[in-house]
């Protein structure tokens, strides 16, 4: 015979606009006292997630094998949902865009006890693998989790296209644009007059301006177009959730995100820049006439010809979002192993209240462990 603890789950099913797992999932509902806000006691273990995640792949930061890194961090998040009294399912996953190992579509995590509360989980557990298989800055382990509200069915949107068309800008430019009551700003205008309006909304010379795209052959003609335009150019080669939400972040040193990346991405950005208070508009983007032929033939015709902005893709308010750095980047410093210690940045924010939250923590190597999944118990690292 053994001895357990039990430890009685909150009844928080009368807090208002949340949803929650069915009585009839798994065990007996146990009752306690409803707790006010739930979210906030279980947001720090999302960021404890990230955290796990993000050391676990930085044991391969720079050598060259970046699934290896992507494994890791995924057995890691798996590992901590264990431990999560939450009905966690995926609707962004990683992994089937490039065949990287990853947490897929439809993934249940959590342990999925009655009355816990449901999220809709996003997520990249490692964005920007390439740069850190090759030791760059710019990875960061990112997850986005989102409570459907009582009339929202998806509070996080699946885009079925491979990529989109991103136009990611900050608060002051959204702001100046709802001042004046038009929408200047529009992902098909030319490039050349949205940097015109941007300039003249932050109260910059075009000149003055820092835009980010990604360094890819299909972005040829717009770095070309954005060159010639006089406004200054960071080229990055991975990792465009970071990327995208750097113009909604005070002293980032970025006014505007262009190009086409990863639909997933844009959707977990998008979350962020809501919390944030910009703005993302994203259009996708077939690859060719094969996969657009395809969309059409499953039904999305319409979709095809939609322009998403940041509450179409992260609906509601119930949106946590949290992301640690792996190496350096826009978002958040990447892990720094400082006399024994791993020292971890990272970042939680909460739609609801717009709160933005840097964590800095120092890990004990000597003691630390983190729970995986493959193995089912803490590891040291």
């Amino acid at each position: 015979m053994t001895n357990e603890t039990t430890y009685p789950l909150p009844d928080a099913r009368s807090i208002p606009g949340l949803t929650f797992c069915s009585p009839a999932v798994r065990k007996p509902l146990m009752r306690a006292p409803a707790i006010h806000d739930i979210e906030r006691i279980i947001e720090i273990d999302f960021v404890r997630a990230t955290e796990a995640a993000a050391l676990n792949a930085a044991k391969w930061l720079g050598k060259g094998d970046k699934n290896a890194a992507d494994a890791a961090a995924c057995d890691a998040i798996r590992g901590m949902f264990d431990l999560m009294d939450v009905c966690g399912e995926v609707v962004i996953g990683e992994g089937i865009k490039d065949d990287a190992p990853g947490i897929f579509l439809g993934e249940q995590l959590g342990k999925w006890t009655p009355g816990a509360l449901k999220f809709d989980i996003a997520l990249d557990p490692v964005d920007g693998t390439t740069n850190c298989a090759k030791g760059m800055p710019n990875s960061i382990s990112v997850l986005c989790a989102a409570s459907p509200e009582a009339d929202v069915k998806q509070a996080l949107k699946h885009l079925p296209s491979f990529y989109s068309a991103k136009l990611a800008y900050g608060p002051r430019v959204k702001n100046h644009m709802a001042r004046l009551g038009v929408e200047q700003l529009k992902l098909e205008n030319p490039i050349e007059e949205n940097l015109e309006i941007i300039a003249r909304a932050l109260g910059k010379r075009v000149q003055d301006l820092t835009v980010v795209i990604l360094d890819r052959p299909r972005h040829d003609a717009l770095v070309t177009k954005i060159r010639a335009s006089g406004a200054g150019l960071r080229l990055i080669g991975d990792g465009d959730i970071a990327a995208a939400i750097a113009p909604s972040l005070p002293d980032s040193g970025v006014d505007l995100y262009v190009g086409i990346g990863g639909s997933p991405e844009a959707v977990v950005a998008a979350a962020a820049i809501k919390c944030l208070g910009g703005e993302i508009q994203c259009k996708m983007a077939p690859r060719d006439e094969a996969e657009r032929a395809q969309l059409l033939a499953d039904g999305h015709e319409e979709q095809l010809r939609e322009v998403y902005y940041a509450d179409d893709l992260a609906h509601g308010k119930n949106i946590i979002f949290c992301a640690t750095g792996i190496s350096d980047s826009s978002l958040v410093p990447g892990i720094k192993n400082v006399n024994g210690r791993a020292i971890t940045h990272s970042i939680l924010m909460r739609a609801k209240h717009k709160t933005v939250r840097y964590i800095t923590t120092h890990h004990d190597l000597s003691q630390k462990t983190i729970r995986l999944r493959s193995s089912r118990s803490e590891e040291k690292l």
